[in-house]
């Protein structure tokens, strides 16, 4: 299948499933992942009407964005990064969707106050409870984001997760919820700078199950590249 027809397939799954689950499609947000994706396979998913992309790498989104521009599309940084590479990152994307370390939060905040600019951030929760997912715990969630909230260039719009990958999409399921009930409950507290809107949850495994758990924002690569 071409990326076009990928596009409109999947679009017809995200509709289902939200409608399934009694919401409006409308308010899940598509973010492509372009991780080892040329340059012409991201041009056509534009051509397509794709409006954010999602990178792993700072160095693989700029490479990309000088051939590509940054006019037509949103870049969200959705892998891990580092805090030495925070000062790049918060020049090359228009979202940080993995905030999971006070050092890169603090990075972040020095570079973008010499921008001059506010970068809305995601914190990235580990709700699988593996080792060797990166994310702050459920526990120290509250705490971490209070934290981070005070750095004002920063604005926390919401939470990230990545579900262990499992066969059964139904195995994922607990951890989606987690994070969705952790942002519930931190909305009660009405902590100064942060805001729980976004749900980035769910990839072209599992997102129909993390829809059905409340995800605004989903993050697809292969089930839109692939051939």
């Amino acid at each position: 299948m071409s990326i076009r027809e990928n596009l409109l397939r999947l679009t017809g799954r995200i509709e289902r499933a939200a409608e399934g689950a009694g919401r409006d499609p409308k308010s899940i947000q598509l973010v492509v992942v372009t991780k080892t994706v040329g340059v012409e396979q991201i041009r056509e998913a534009i051509d397509c009407g794709v409006k954010l992309l999602g990178e792993n790498r700072v160095h693989e989104a700029l490479e990309k964005q000088a051939e590509i521009g940054r006019a037509s599309v949103e870049w969200h940084m959705v892998g891990h990064l580092q805090s030495r590479k925070a000062k790049q990152a918060a020049e090359a994307f228009d979202m940080i969707q993995s905030v999971e370390s006070i050092s890169t939060a603090e990075a972040l905040d020095k570079r973008c106050g010499v921008l001059g600019r506010s970068m809305p951030i995601l914190i990235e929760v580990n709700t699988s409870g593996e080792e060797q997912k990166y994310g702050v715990s459920l526990e120290g969630a509250e705490s971490f984001i209070r934290r981070v909230a005070r750095m004002r260039p920063l604005r926390v719009e919401g939470l990230m997760t990545m579900a262990a990958f499992v066969a059964d999409p139904e195995e994922a399921r607990a951890s989606f919820r987690r994070l969705r009930e952790l942002a519930n409950e931190l909305a009660t507290k009405n902590i100064e700078g942060a805001s729980f809107r976004v749900l980035s949850m769910g990839m072209s495994n599992d997102f129909e199950v993390a829809i059905e758990e409340g995800a605004t924002m989903i993050r697809i690569g292969t089930a839109i590249f692939a051939e």
